[in-house]
């Protein structure tokens, strides 16, 4: 790609130091020729692109595997069986089709995937045909269609993340597995992926494991929180840094630290009536 005005880029990248350190994180590479500027996208991610790397090419296929394929064991556990009965009772009887989303969902939490025989199980309990199961399954990437580890640790990497350490925390988390982004653990433990915004940008950066949130990490908090999980213990959810419980300021309010003065809204007069309108 080139960039005609260098001087412009030059002039943004030395007023906001947001951005100079945006191209260095994402491993941009500047060179000016011929009075533009020649910018190396090797190992970059586009920001408006979706990260298939947990997912890889099965995201809109489907090829029988072993561990995949009609013949694969599937059936609802009483609790799960509980839960997707109170998701059928919510809708009428001719409109049942719309629990494929949250039964596709209760199978996933029960067996940490959703397999070709779980999306055939659920066809016939909402008496669809398995193809309206399937293209809601492969539409949305929250829906794992491949095995995974009991831990599937998703790091946010959109831009507010990134800017704040994202792929550091990504890096760590490499190193201190043994895997890369997409790849499970040898026990089987845990699994490494990258997602796009979980809206939790105040709190960066930031990963989800399940149900549960973890925010302000840096890499010790990370190795900590990858510890406990080994032990199978679950960390209090939220803020790892100690420096707030929630998405309140990190330091000392800039505003809103006094109780406001002064009228804050017009009054009415008691005695008027809103008008009737004909």
């Amino acid at each position: 790609m080139f960039i005609r005005s260098v001087s412009s880029l030059t002039k943004l990248t030395r007023i906001n130091p947001i951005l100079k350190n945006s191209l260095k994180q994402t491993h941009i590479s500047l060179k000016k020729n011929n009075n533009s500027l020649l910018i190396n996208f090797n190992n970059y991610r586009f920001f408006h692109q979706t990260n298939f790397n947990l997912h890889k090419e099965t995201l809109a296929i489907h090829r029988d595997t072993p561990d995949n394929n009609n013949a694969t064991p599937f059936e609802f556990n009483e609790e799960s069986l509980i839960e997707v009965k109170k998701e059928i009772a919510k809708y009428p009887a001719v409109y049942k089709k719309s629990g494929i989303m949250p039964l596709l969902h209760i199978a996933q939490r029960q067996e940490g995937w959703v397999s070709l025989s779980a999306m055939n199980k659920i066809a016939k309990i909402l008496e669809v045909t398995p193809m309206a199961v399937y293209e809601v399954a492969t539409f949305y990437t929250m829906y794992r269609r491949e095995p995974a580890g009991k831990y599937v640790i998703e790091v946010c990497t959109t831009t507010p993340c990134m800017l704040r350490g994202a792929y550091d925390i990504v890096d760590h988390l490499k190193r201190i597995l043994h895997i890369d982004v997409g790849q499970t653990t040898e026990d089987g433990l845990f699994t490494l992926g990258e997602v796009e915004c979980l809206g939790a940008c105040v709190n960066a950066p930031m990963l989800q494991i399940g149900d549960y949130y973890y925010e302000d990490l840096d890499e010790n908090s990370t190795t900590k929180l990858i510890e406990s999980l080994k032990q199978g213990n679950y960390p209090p959810p939220g803020p790892q840094s100690g420096l707030r419980k929630s998405c309140e300021p990190a330091g000392v309010r800039t505003c809103l630290s006094s109780i406001p003065q002064g009228q804050h809204c017009r009054p009415l007069p008691i005695d008027k009536k809103p008008e009737q309108s004909n």
